[in-house]
Formats: C-alpha cells, sequence, structure tokens
C-alpha cells in the first residue's frame, strides 16, 4: 500500500532533488518511464493500493511541479511532472522507492525537455453541478490530470464550507464563478476561485451530507449524498479523501455514465474517434451523425425527442453514443449492425414482458423425469446444488442405495442439471505421500595411557646397607599397589617377579575387544631395584546410516496416519507400590494432502521417529527415549522431493590428565599424562515426495 510521496531538495537554485515514494512493502516490483515527450516521469508499482484516505504529498519543489497518484489494473501509479529536462535514477529498498533527479543544462535533451510548467499548462476549463437519482456531484473540467485536496474551510451560520483545492492549476478566462445547482439540492452554494497557484472549488453542503472526491483522467468528480440530515442525529461524512481503489473509480465511471459495470470493470469502448460540437442540435441528427460514422443502422421509437447541447474531442463514437442516450434517458438494444433506440423505460418494459414470457413458456412446457447417476461424489452432496436449478414446478430426490439423483423437471433444466452433475462429479485425487529420515552418524575416539613405577631398596637384606647408623636401610616405592606380574618364562629366576608399584598411574580404558596394552618389568636379582611400565591405548571409529521411509495413501483433504513402533515397559513407583507402565517408541506419518487446480499439494503434516537410548539409563535402569519429530505445513509440486527440516550436531572434545609440573616438561612429559580425543558428529534430513495418484482423471478440465 503506498502511503505517502516526499519531496527533498530542488528548490530555487538547486539542480538535483529527490522523491521518495513510502509505502508498507518489504522490495517492490515497480516500473519507472517517461511519457507524453518526457514531460511527465511516470512510476508504476506493481500489485500496491493506495491508502485509503489518498496518498499524501509533503514538500514542494521547483523541479516537480505536481504529483498525481492513481489505481490501475496491474496496481498503483504515482506520476510526476517535471519543470524542466532532468535525468532521473530509481533505486528501491524496504518500505521505500527513492528517485533521484538532477536538472539538465537548459537546452539539454532529458525526460522532462519541453515540460510546461503547472501554472501555465494547467487550466480548469469547466465546473458543473449536476443531480441524478438523488445524489449531487460536481464535475471540474481540466487539460489534464490534476493533484488535488479536500478541506473544511470557514464555518458559517449556514453550516461549514467544504473546499476543493487542485494544487497548480488557474481558471480559464470567462469561466463562470457562480455554479448554479439543480433544484432541492443538497448543496446549497457552489463558487470558483483562485487561491495563489491554485484553483478552488467551494460548496456548503446541507448538515449532513457526505462527500467524496475522485479523480476519472482530467475529470474530477466531487459527489455528494443527502446523508442522514433528516433525522437531526450525528452524521459522518468523508471529507478528504483523495485518492480511492480501482473498484471505487470504477463505481464512479460507471455512475458518470449511468452504465453497469461489467464484471472486469468499468465500460471499454473502441469504435472511431470523432468530434462533436453541436448546439441545442435535434437528437436525430445526432443519432444520424453517429450512424454514419459508426457504419451501423440506428432505428428511433417514436419518443424518442428533444435537442442536445454537446461539445466532444477525440471520443470514441460508441462512447459518444452512449453518453447522448445517458443525458437524454434514452437506453438501446444492438442486435448485430442495428441499433434500436428507445426510452429506457419502454425498454426495461419490454425486458420485463420477456422474461414473463419465458416464466409463462415454463409453466407450460412438459415436465420429464430423469435419473442422472453420480460415479464418485454422494448423490445426497449434488442434490443442493441441482436444487439451485429447478424450477417451481420441479423436484429433486435420491436414491442412496444406488448413488443417483431423480429429477423432474423441464427439458432446458434437467440439461442444465444433467451437465452440472457431470462437472462435480470428477474424481478425488488420491495422494501417496512418502517421508523419508536419513540419519548419518559419525564416531571417532582415541585414548592413550601410561603406567609406570618401581621400587628401590638400600638394606642390609638386600646387600646394600647405607653404611650409616641412621638411616641403615632406605625403601622408596610406588603409592598405587598392584599384583604379582608373570614373567611368561622369560626369566629364569622366577616365574613371577613382584610388579612395582605405580608412581604414575594413568591408564588408557581398555578392556576385552577394546584397545591394547604392553607390559615391560625390569629388576634385580635380589630385589634391591625393579622398575614396571604399562602403555595402554584405545581408538575406536564407525559410522551409521539409518533409513527410514514410511508411505501412506490417502484421498484429497482427508488426514492418514501409518506408524510402526515398539513398546518399552518401565517401572513406576506409587503408593499402591511399583507398577509396570510402558513407553511407546515409534516411527509414524501423519498428512493432510489438498490438491490444487495446477497439481501441486500443498500438505499439512507430521513426521515422528523415537527410538528407545540403552547407553543412557536410569536409577532403575530403564531406557530413555530419543525423539525426533516435524511438524509443518509446505507446497509441493507433484513429484518432487522437498527437505523440510534437518538437524546438524557435532561434539568434540580433547581431554589431558597428567602429573602437575612434571606433565608440563617438553618431552618427557608425555612420560606423566594421559590423553582422549574424541568426534562425533550426528546429521538428521527429512525428505517428502508427492505423487497425485490419478493425476489425469481427476485434474482433467
Amino acid at each position: 500500500m503506498i502511503e505517502g510521496v516526499s519531496l527533498h531538495g530542488g528548490e530555487a537554485g538547486q539542480q538535483a532533488a529527490e522523491v521518495d515514494i513510502r509505502g508498507a512493502f518489504d522490495t517492490p516490483a515497480y516500473e519507472v518511464h517517461a511519457r507524453d515527450g518526457g514531460r511527465v516521469l511516470v512510476v508504476d508499482v506493481a500489485g500496491a493500493q493506495l491508502a485509503d484516505r489518498g496518498v499524501e504529498t509533503q514538500g514542494t519543489l521547483s523541479l516537480v511541479t505536481r504529483t498525481v497518484s492513481s489505481a490501475t489494473a496491474r496496481g498503483a501509479r504515482i506520476e510526476l511532472a517535471l519543470s524542466r529536462p532532468a535525468t532521473y535514477r530509481a533505486r528501491a529498498d524496504k518500505g521505500h522507492i527513492r528517485i533521484t533527479l538532477e536538472a539538465l543544462p537548459t537546452g539539454a535533451s532529458g525526460v522532462a525537455q519541453g515540460t510546461a510548467t503547472a501554472a501555465g499548462g494547467l487550466t480548469v476549463q469547466a465546473v458543473r453541478a449536476e443531480r441524478r437519482d438523488g445524489r449531487e456531484r460536481i464535475v471540474v473540467e481540466l487539460n489534464g490530470p490534476a493533484a488535488f485536496r479536500v478541506t473544511d474551510g470557514p464555518s458559517t451560520a449556514d453550516g461549514t464550507t467544504q473546499r476543493l483545492e487542485i494544487r497548480g492549476a488557474s481558471l480559464a478566462p470567462g469561466l463562470t464563478r457562480q455554479v448554479a445547482s439543480a433544484d432541492e439540492s443538497v448543496l446549497r452554494e457552489v463558487r470558483v476561485s483562485s487561491d495563489g497557484d491554485r484553483a478552488v472549488v467551494s460548496v456548503l453542503p446541507v448538515d449532513g451530507a457526505e462527500g467524496t472526491a475522485v479523480r476519472i483522467g482530467s475529470r474530477i468528480v466531487w459527489m455528494f449524498n443527502p446523508g442522514e440530515h433528516a433525522s437531526g442525529g450525528p452524521s459522518a461524512r468523508t471529507i478528504a479523501k483523495t485518492q480511492y481503489s480501482q473498484a471505487e473509480t470504477a463505481a464512479v465511471a460507471a455512475f458518470l455514465s449511468d452504465t453497469p459495470l461489467q464484471a472486469s470493470g468499468a465500460r471499454s469502448y473502441a469504435g472511431k474517434r470523432i468530434d462533436l460540437d453541436f448546439k441545442d442540435a435535434d437528437i436525430h441528427n445526432i443519432l444520424r451523425l453517429i450512424s454514419d460514422v459508426g457504419n451501423v443502422n440506428v432505428v428511433t421509437s417514436d419518443d424518442v425527442k428533444g435537442r442536445v447541447t454537446i461539445k466532444m474531442r477525440d471520443v470514441p463514437w460508441d462512447e459518444a453514443l452512449d453518453v447522448v442516450l445517458k443525458a437524454k434517458g434514452l437506453g438501446m438494444v444492438r442486435h448485430g449492425n442495428l441499433i434500436r433506440v428507445a426510452p429506457r423505460a419502454e425498454l426495461q418494459k419490454e425486458r420485463e414482458e420477456a422474461l414473463a414470457a419465458v416464466k409463462a413458456r415454463q409453466k407450460l412446457a412438459p415436465l420429464e423425469t430423469r435419473i442422472i447417476p453420480v460415479s464418485y461424489a454422494k448423490a445426497a452432496n449434488l442434490a443442493g446444488r441441482v436444487q439451485e436449478l429447478i424450477t417451481d414446478r420441479g423436484s429433486v430426490s435420491v436414491d442412496e442405495r444406488t448413488n443417483v439423483l431423480i429429477v423432474r423437471d423441464i427439458s432446458r433444466v434437467l440439461d442444465e442439471s444433467e451437465a452440472l452433475v457431470r462437472t462435480l462429479d470428477t474424481q478425488t485425487p488420491q495422494v501417496l505421500v512418502e517421508a523419508r529420515i536419513v540419519e548419518a552418524t559419525s564416531q571417532y575416539s582415541r585414548d592413550v595411557g601410561i603406567q609406570w613405577g618401581g621400587n628401590v631398596s638400600f638394606s642390609s637384606l638386600t646387600g646394600n646397607p647405607t653404611g650409616v647408623s641412621f638411616p641403615s636401610n632406605i625403601h622408596v616405592a610406588g603409592g598405587a599397589t598392584d599384583n604379582q606380574t608373570n614373567t611368561g618364562g622369560l626369566s629364569p629366576f622366577s616365574q613371577t617377579v613382584e610388579n612395582p608399584n605405580f608412581a604414575v598411574n594413568l591408564p588408557a580404558v581398555v578392556s576385552q575387544g577394546q584397545g591394547g596394552a604392553l607390559g615391560l618389568t625390569l629388576g634385580s636379582v635380589n630385589g634391591a631395584f625393579n622398575l614396571g611400565v604399562r602403555l595402554s591405548a584405545a581408538e575406536a571409529s564407525g559410522n551409521v546410516r539409518i533409513i527410514s521411509s514410511p508411505r501412506v495413501l490417502t484421498l484429497d483433504n482427508h488426514e492418514a496416519t501409518i506408524q510402526q513402533g515398539t513398546l518399552i515397559p518401565y517401572s513406576r513407583v506409587s503408593a499402591q507400590g511399583v507398577n509396570t507402565a510402558f513407553q511407546e517408541a515409534k516411527l509414524e506419518l501423519t498428512v493432510t494432502p489438498h490438491v490444487t487446480s495446477d497439481g501441486s499439494v500443498a500438505m499439512d503434516l507430521k513426521v515422528t521417529r523415537d527410538e528407545p537410548d540403552f547407553t543412557r539409563t536410569s536409577a532403575q535402569g530403564d531406557p530413555t527415549i530419543l525423539k525426533r519429530e516435524a511438524d509443518t505445513s509446505l507446497l509441493i509440486p507433484d513429484g518432487e522431493t522437498a527437505v523440510i527440516g534437518g538437524i546438524y550436531t557435532r561434539t568434540a572434545g580433547r581431554n589431558v590428565d597428567q602429573v602437575p609440573f612434571f606433565g608440563d616438561i617438553p618431552v618427557l612429559g608425555v612420560l606423566f599424562q594421559r590423553r582422549r580425543a574424541s568426534d562425533n558428529r550426528n546429521e538428521l534430513m527429512i525428505f517428502i515426495t508427492p505423487h497425485i495418484v490419478n493425476r489425469s482423471k481427476a485434474l482433467m478440465d
């Protein structure tokens, strides 16, 4: 939605200016181009609408003489009238379209070369007051599109004046300043005046009259409704609405021409363009002239009479004919190249008589009975649709056993009913939804440790006393004890030797089937010196890939569920004692598909994969539940695969256990350390693929 236009810079003496178009959009799709020989810079914003209160322009520029906003079939349009040649650069960001204008030297050709100033080029040519169907309107004719606003004027004893201000416009010479209204008008007074660089139309409406102003081409139409002034209660009115939506503009255009709107908008004209300038001319002469230009035959009834004053330039002949007929309260009926003109009341009466004749023929037509079979839908569901076509004499019944409709009516209605049933009775699309849950796990761990120690003895028992009275015996050993170590026959002295106590005890975790260890024992015969070293190391790596692929087939807009799992027992302690309960761990797919008209599939789906984890258990030994779930809504073309989600986790660690101080010694420090490293990675991906099983029959035109 476009909310406003701000003008910055470009005052007298400045060569550059910036136009900021503000709106409630993220990154707008827009196009900027020049037209009218470079006299107007046009900004088209696709898909945008004008604010309900109109587009407000802030700031004034000598380079930009006026701005005009309007609704188009593709969005909104902002027109910038330039006073002198300029180049432009446009850029867009969130909520803004900024256009930088830079004036060119005198005589240079640019976007706005040859553009006349607003004061010299925009003129109010005529102002007239009209009344029709209880509604009053002020029509302001200009020689080009103009920006305007509606404000409150001064208050008088008779009420508050409203002002229609047209910026940059002047009054044509000889323009009537006092405009007469129709009798019993909702407008007490209408005046036209100049106020500086703008033309002003002032009105004094009766209490409660509601005004709406809108621009249509080069005309400004100010419409008033009587409102609720007769009740004496409070009333609301629209005053400052300067621009309206495309639908509102089309409605006002239809009111001007008094022509009903077509489904696609206002009536369009494609006839040869003509100029008409007549004063108090007989309407038959006007119709003959239009007949010659349009190369059509015109037949008038006896009630077609009157005189017409008309001045038109460069308008299609069919539009001119339409305007002339509406001005005289006439209508027309066209049959090929023949146009019959008559008063509207007469044509309306003919239409009513024709409709009455059709109804009379229907009442006299014989009734028939037809059995319409229904193949895919339920006949009871289609009975209501068929009932809308049935005449007062007809009837519809349903036979649920054979799933048929029994329709009794005239032949034409029976044909229409059968055609409607054939259109609605189509195969319901069936969708096969396939989900693939892919989980990949990579694990790596390494553990390296060392144990070493021993003992040294200086005593008389070992034959190496210290030789002093104190201490005569010295014994040094590691602090951690161990059992005797089998020599395996490698020692000629004994099958076992005392394993020295460990001074450094940092072993790797080694068990059966995991890792390895190497031991070395050195000692003397008398046992005075013993040294034991044990190296242990373990490394593990692995890759796991798990693929789960649930599939389910269902009808359009019907929910389907498929699941597979197991019940895991666990203990529950309560006041009644210990009970055994069950927790469900399952693989489940729940989906509700909707097939669009272009063959895509919109889905609300939920994918769940639970499994027990026996590596993590409770105090009672019950396993935990690993839960993986995705719940989303998405749109996928038939047969294509989409990734609806994924989770990637990585856990990496490095640990060092060591003896203080000694473990920090370069090179030798490894004799006092245990080193561990791990790197675990896990990735979860969920894929969805829908297939419309009966696409050719369910989606055929």
